[in-house]
């Protein structure tokens, strides 16, 4: 009996009834584990009707996740040959989720995927709810999800994937725990004692079915492991064996599998456990009731029957060629079989590397790597060298530099010299993401020397390119370039794509001050080449750099175009670090664009996740920096003392630069020496290779000291040029039609009155009161008179205008919670939360959570 269900099934009705008129949408059953997610999904799908196309899948609790698992279900009930499709598409998943979406949507009538148990999804799925759940509107699909609402790691990585589609194509249905009517309704039924079951269960409506058909009447179990334990003592000794057997299958136990595991006498078993209530036939396999109940029976094996009967599934697991690895595996290091893990475990990594999937990746190798003890040098080496590859694109630099020395010592111990040459060219990377500039320089020039001393290979071709790229970072153009034209060359000799890629990439971001015709040629072409042969990195690389470039001649529509496209690629693929850099640069454009409240959006995400490395943080950062500065903002002295840490270990320019710019601006709104800003634009300009690199900083030299002499201006981008020419009208034009509002704020705030008035309007509509302030003080000290005092505080928090997360979260401070409270209510982190809370109170002219709350009553705001 389904009670209280009502509601939600009501709610998934009207879902699928947009569905069939095409208007799709992603559903999420959200509720304890045991709550009855499944047994409303079991509902729903039994009443869906018989124009809909049911498909259903879960996830597995594997120890490391299967690759697309739920998508392998899917795909086996669309009769959709799934494998075959991932070997067409060279495991690139846009074409592969696309291929995807065409074989799940059909006009015929509403399709229904159902998903259950996200919270065990690998990365790859995830990404596939993304894909879809982006695109699900115009569908004639309905994604059913199920998935717990604690706080494991499991969740919160669902709920990122959720956040990342449209809040429009999201519903999140509660699935509550039952009432205590419920539960005395369905005891009185019974003849049970409701109130006692109530008090044991709290309406969990897993145990208190369980409780339910308890032996005890009297005396109810005290947990749900009790309750499923005691009707597992039920069964006769061949049964409970077979129960125990099946527990170690997570989800399922397949038929056949049972078979050969357990023989002929196995159906009589499994009838029993079925006919007791433990086990649910589902024809072509059986499988518990729910998980927790399968948790109970695993957890109460000795660890000798549990390594037995991994064991055995294992062999009968094998006897199969179409078993995916990761169960192999799982069952593998359950029966603690070295010899299987040594085997399984790398080929589980390879093929969840192949489909993007680099967290899962990295735990096979992971695994493989705790039985590599008895392997020859070179096998332990490529262990340690994928291992560290697989570490790098997630955002685990540290462990990857400590693997990749692994693999180094390994080769150096066999007098392997190309490989070993190889691993120090990896540290040099490596180095060079933590920000260890002089230790990345030094991994490299290594490198170079030592490869540079065997025959010529491919090795060297990257050795070369990676110099490249170091020279390159640290504006040595020439040198940049001359080492690039030697990677490529040697590179096209031994048909390297992948090298000439890199390399290409380097000579296009150093030749875009010098040709900027080539320089874009050049990176077009790296691009290209990466997203043919999927190089996954390399167009990570090609597509921040190509959105640098842009950003540097100020084409912010481009630059945009490059992120939007980089930072889905990224996310399609897994590519953490480089999506959270784009995410900084997105940050950075935004706040260009006078879009200050995405800018933080996206720059608190990055600076929100502590496992970024400084180098992955720096541009989001930099972004939430300036965004502190102009709004007058707290909390930006930690992010001043951020950059100064990055910097101390290597002044490249590309990161000295926005510091420069920022310590310019503290100093022009009086909240830093002045001298000491100027000191660090001369630093900067004696770094910079060309004049076109240092225009933004000669612009802020001018503002900071009128005087000065602005030097060469020929080369630099045309509002800079026109700026230091003295001609601040044209140049706050070109910045209005580029949608700069504060850029061309500043260029008006060098004119006339009239030009001055106009840039106190624009500070003051951005909400940057500190710089609208200094534009009244340059104003009277100019003898200018009726200078507008700005809104009054009433009209202040209408015209800065609060944002609809805002406004929530005014309302959460009105009603007293903390920011912790807050965080868990809007289901967002609670340095999400703290920037609300400053951005309300700096647009309300608040200085505390108290005056913000009176302001907005006196609005008519709450």
């Amino acid at each position: 009996m389904l009670l209280e269900r009502q509601t939600q099934l009501e709610r998934l009705d009207g879902l699928l009834s947009g569905a069939a008129r095409g208007s799709g949408h992603v559903a999420v059953l959200v509720g304890e584990a045991g709550a009855g997610k499944t047994s409303l999904v079991e509902a729903f799908a039994g009443n869906a009707g018989q124009d809909t196309r049911l498909f259903r899948s879960a996830c597995e609790d594997l120890s490391i996740p299967d690759p697309l698992g739920p998508l392998y279900d899917l795909a086996r009930d669309a009769q959709w040959a799934l494998q075959q499709a991932i070997d067409d598409r060279q495991g690139q998943r846009l074409p592969l989720f696309s291929d995807a979406l065409d074989v799940f949507e059909t006009k015929a009538g509403p399709t229904l995927l159902v998903i259950e148990d996200l919270h065990w999804a690998d990365d790859a799925t995830l990404d596939f709810v993304r894909f879809l759940g982006r695109r699900i509107a115009n569908t004639h699909i309905l994604l059913l999800l199920t998935a717990r609402n604690d706080r494991s790691e499991g969740q919160m990585r669902v709920r990122r994937a959720l956040g990342e589609i449209p809040a429009g194509s999201v519903a999140r249905i509660d699935v509550p725990l039952l009432s205590e009517a419920a539960v005395l309704s369905l005891a009185d039924a019974a003849g049970r004692d409701g109130q006692a079951i109530y008090r044991a269960t709290a309406g969990n409506a897993f145990f208190v079915t369980e409780l339910l058909c308890a032996d005890n009447a009297m005396t109810p179990p005290a947990s749900v492991r009790d309750a499923v334990l005691a009707r597992a003592e039920r069964l006769s000794a061949g049964a409970r064996s077979m129960l125990d057997a099946v527990s170690v299958f997570p989800r399922r136990a397949d038929a056949w599998a049972l078979q050969g595991l357990c023989g002929v006498a196995s159906a009589g078993q499994l009838a029993e456990c079925v006919s007791n209530g433990l086990l649910d036939d589902l024809g072509d396999g059986y499988a518990f009731r729910h998980e927790i109940a399968r948790r109970a029976i695993e957890m109460a094996l000795t660890e000798s029957h549990r390594r037995r009967f991994n064991q055995r599934a294992l062999s009968a697991l094998l006897e199969k060629a179409d078993v995916p690895t990761a169960r192999l595996v799982h069952h593998a290091v359950e029966a603690n079989n070295v010899e299987a893990v040594r085997e399984l475990a790398p080929l589980a990594a390879r093929e969840a590397s192949h489909v993007g999937a680099h967290r899962d990746a990295a735990g096979y190798y992971e695994v493989a790597l705790r039985e590599a003890a008895g392997l020859p040098h070179d096998a332990r080496a490529m262990l340690h060298e994928n291992y560290a590859f697989e570490c790098h694109l997630i955002g685990r630099i540290e462990e990857a530099i400590a693997a990749q020395g692994e693999a180094r010592q390994l080769h150096s111990a066999a007098g392997n010299k190309p490989r070993e040459g190889d691993s120090l060219r990896w540290q040099s990377r490596f180095a060079y993401l933590m920000g260890d500039r002089a230790a990345a320089d030094g991994f490299g020039e290594q490198a170079v020397r030592l490869l540079e001393s065997v025959p010529a290979g491919a090795e060297l071709a990257m050795a070369y390119s990676n110099l490249s790229q170091l020279a390159m970072l640290a504006e040595r153009l020439d040198e940049a370039l001359l080492l690039g034209d030697k990677a490529v060359r040697l590179a096209e000799t031994l048909n390297r794509p992948d090298i000439v890629c890199h390399a290409l990439n380097n000579v296009g971001s150093a030749e875009q001050w010098l040709d900027l015709a080539n320089g874009r040629l050049h990176l077009a072409q790296s691009l290209e080449i990466a997203i043919g042969q999927n190089f996954q990195e390399h167009a990570a690389r090609a597509f921040t750099n190509s959105a640098c470039l842009e950003m540097n001649q100020l084409g912010y529509g481009k630059a945009q175009s490059f992120l939007e496209r980089g930072i889905n690629y990224c996310t399609e693929n897994d590519l953490v670090t480089w999506r959270d850099y784009m995410r900084g640069v997105l940050a950075q454009l935004r706040l260009r664009q006078g879009q200050w409240e995405e800018a933080a959006a996206e720059a608190l995400d990055v600076v929100g996740n502590d496992q970024a490395t400084a180098l992955v943080r720096y541009p989001a950062v930099v972004a939430l920096a300036r965004l502190r500065v102009r709004r007058g903002d707290p909390e930006t002295e930690p992010l001043f003392e951020e950059m100064t840490r990055f910097l101390e270990r290597g002044r490249e320019l590309q990161r000295l630069a926005p510091y420069a710019v920022l310590m310019a601006e503290r100093a022009f709104l009086g909240q830093a020496d002045r001298q000491e800003a100027l000191d660090l634009i001369d630093i900067a300009e004696r770094l910079s290779p060309t004049r076109a690199v240092f225009a933004e900083l000669a612009s802020w030299r001018q503002l900071l000291a009128p005087d000065s002499d602005p030097g060469d201006t020929s080369g630099m981008a045309a509002p800079y040029r026109l700026l230091l020419a003295g001609d601040w009208q044209a140049a706050a034009a070109l910045w209005a039609g580029m949608g700069a509002p504060y850029e061309q704020g500043l260029a008006l705030l060098q004119g006339d009155e009239a030009a001055q008035r106009s840039a106190l309007e624009i500070f003051e509509n951005l909400g940057a009161r500190p710089v609208a302030q200094q534009v009244r003080e340059i104003m009277r000290r100019n003898g200018v008179s009726n200078i507008a005092r700005g809104p009054r505080q009433t009209t202040r928090a209408n015209s800065a205008g609060l944002t609809q997360r805002q406004m929530e979260v005014l309302q959460l401070i009105d009603r007293g919670l903390s920011n912790k409270r807050i965080a868990e209510c809007l289901t967002i982190s609670p340095k999400t939360v703290d920037h609300h809370v400053s951005a309300v109170l700096g647009k309300l002219d608040a200085v505390s959570r108290g005056q913000a709350t009176a302001a907005a009553r006196d609005s008519g705001l709450i």
